[in-house]
């Protein structure tokens, strides 16, 4: 910021130079010899920047770009004896300079403000002593403490007292969230009023405030098309407009004369050319966009999926953890008379899995020496095989019990999940689990419903279930007992049809297709590397409204950049006709260069600001 100052202190003293020098020319009208070394001498004290910048990059092949347009643009001024203009271009234009880096660094310090979750250091409880380190230095099971006020550095579980946790840098939420022992704490929220110790449960490398860290610093790697557009755009549009300046200061001279009159109009050409206000908005507008939808903690791995939101015609929606809170309860375990062994078998077969039905299993689990006994196989989608020297134990849905040829006795219709339970092939009983839906599912639904859009449910939930919850949140296009391999080929058949798709999912068991989808989203807290990985938007917490959220903040960038084009474009295409006429002056080309791109720079700022209705 002081380089900034001290330019406006340079232009400022400058500026009131040039004002007393025109002023004593119109008043006592001085002679060319006193007049030409004095606008000489603040012209070279303004430009000797911008004629580096030139000279530079022409040795490095950057012929046409604004440096070169502005420096012979006003030395064509000098030539015809605009000296008043020649200066008054390279005045306005570092100005114009200025006022763009001050908007565009106050752009980037807002984003780097709202991203500044990066904690200092950590405090390590080693014995009875609490030492402050590096939060890189703390490894997996140490334990932390927490003081009120300081930043949480490290994903942990909390193991003693209780607070309120701020996570509105990383979730958007402004209510503060409660605490309590067992509970999971993330890296890059702020501990409010209590003290609290908690275990790590992840490196400093793999915390989720570094993968969101690492999100925003990669997403400017990842264009979108408005700004490759630009981009080309301005490689051919820039040589173009210098060919006809060039041909517009030759060729009508040759034949009715003005030469002055013609060099003079090829000289507005050059400075109006310049298309710094479409290189420098439009970016600013997709990074400014991406750094708004991250405080309202909506992650956007890149501009060109900011671009694609606006173009999705298809919504598909994982139930379980989605749709529904994936806090499953056990509501019936029959028979009765079996309650304790059923449960028992359970906890066996599901001892070695994370998913949310087996943590809810847990609860029973034996002691670790039993667990030891048995070789365990998953089979996705299905269940699980738990096999020892003495028994197996099939866990999972009635596929799974089919397919080892074990009857089911049942033929009761739930709408809950139901976990079938059989031992040495013999059918045992059932668990009947229901997963509460989310309290806003259906107006979401709704919402992207009634904007045209087609929504599908999939599910590896049986058929009664996913029905019910697709009726409930007002979904009649939905899928039953899917594998994830089967949710991945619904997807590719609705992209064939030529849609462009949307995928939300937990970012766990979904992996496929949300790397399958146009765009992947994945919901929850940024605990699993496959949800980093695999999707191209993760939603930090599970508000399924940061989706409305999200595309309301797309539509409104890709509002803001095709303002920028249409307004920057036809301005400049305005007064290129005029200049070519004879009908502009060296003024109006100024204001088709500096005044456009700060008012373009000006309208991308709007997209750093988003408020909920």
């Amino acid at each position: 910021m002081n380089k900034i100052k001290k330019r406006i202190r340079k232009l400022l003293i400058i500026t009131a130079i040039l004002a007393v020098l025109i002023i004593l020319d119109f008043c006592i009208n001085i002679p060319l010899y006193i007049r030409l070394p004095l606008y000489l001498t603040i012209y070279f004290a303004l430009g000797i920047n911008i004629f580096k910048k030139a000279f530079r990059n022409i040795i490095y092949g950057k012929v046409l770009d604004e440096n070169f347009l502005m420096t012979i643009a006003t030395i064509g001024a000098f030539v015809i004896g605009q000296y008043i203009e020649g200066v008054a271009v390279i005045l306005i234009y570092q100005a114009g300079e200025i006022f763009q880096n001050i908007s565009v660094r106050h752009s980037r310090e807002s984003v780097a403000k709202l991203m500044d979750i990066r904690p200092d250091y950590a405090n390590l409880v080693t014995g009875n002593e609490v030492l402050t380190t590096n939060p890189s230095d703390v490894k997996i099971g140490d334990i932390i403490e927490v003081k009120p006020g300081e930043r949480i550095p490290l994903d942990a579980i909390v193991i003693s007292g209780n607070s309120a946790i701020n996570t509105s840098m990383m979730s958007g939420e402004s209510m503060p969230k409660i605490v309590n022992i067992g509970d999971k704490i993330i890296s890059g929220c702020i501990n409010l009023d209590g003290v609290i110790r908690a275990k790590v449960t992840a490196t400093f490398t793999d915390s989720t405030v570094s993968k969101v860290l690492t999100m925003i610093e990669d997403a400017s790697n990842k264009k979108s098309h408005s700004e490759n557009y630009i981009t080309k755009f301005a490689k051919h549009y820039t040589p173009i407009i210098c060919i006809l300046a060039v041909l517009l200061a030759i060729i009508p001279p040759i034949f009715i004369g003005g030469w002055e009159n013609w060099i003079y109009r090829a000289c507005c050409f050059l400075v109006v050319s310049c298309p710094c206000a479409l290189v420098i908005s439009i970016p600013l507008a997709f990074f400014a966009s991406i750094g708004c939808a991250s405080r309202h903690g909506i992650l956007i791995k890149g501009s060109s999926y900011i671009e694609l939101l606006t173009k999705i015609d298809t919504y598909v929606f994982d139930k379980t953890g989605t749709i529904t809170k994936g806090k499953f309860e056990i509501i019936d375990v029959s028979p009765k008379s079996k309650q304790r062994e059923i449960l028992r078998l359970a906890s066996i077969a599901e001892a070695k899995n994370t998913h949310p039905i087996a943590k809810l299993l847990h609860n029973y689990k034996p002691n670790e020496t039993i667990i030891d006994n048995y070789k365990y196989k998953n089979i996705p989608g299905e269940g699980v095989i738990a096999k020892s020297e003495n028994e197996t134990i099939i866990c999972g849905n009635a596929k799974l019990l089919c397919d080892n040829n074990i009857t089911i006795n049942d033929n009761e219709t739930i709408h809950n999940t139901i976990i079938h339970i059989a031992r040495n092939n013999e059918y045992i009983g059932k668990i009947v689990i229901g997963d509460e839906l989310k309290p806003n599912s259906s107006d979401i639904i709704a919402q992207i419903i009634n904007s045209k859009k087609d929504v599908k449910l999939l599910s590896g939930d049986n058929k009664e279930t996913t029905q019910n919850i697709a009726n409930i949140v007002g979904v009649t296009d939905y899928c039953h007992d899917l594998l994830p391999n089967e949710k991945t080929k619904i997807i590719e058949e609705i992209i064939q049809r030529n849609k462009k798709v949307v995928f939300v999912g937990d970012g766990i068991n979904d992996a496929p297709s949300l790397m399958r989808a146009d765009i992947g989203i994945s919901m929850g807290e940024l605990g699993s590397d496959s949800a980093i990985e695999a999707s191209d938007i993760v939603i930090i917490d599970d508000n399924l409204e940061k989706i409305i959220d999200m595309n309301i903040i797309a539509k409104r960038t890709m509002r803001i950049v095709r303002q920028n084009v249409i307004f920057s474009l036809g301005i400049k295409f305005a007064i290129l006709i005029l200049s070519a006429l004879g009908l502009s002056n060296m003024w109006w080309a100024i204001f088709g260069d500096v005044g456009v791109s700060i008012i373009a720079i000006l309208n991308s700022m709007r997209a750093m600001h988003y408020k909920k209705k």
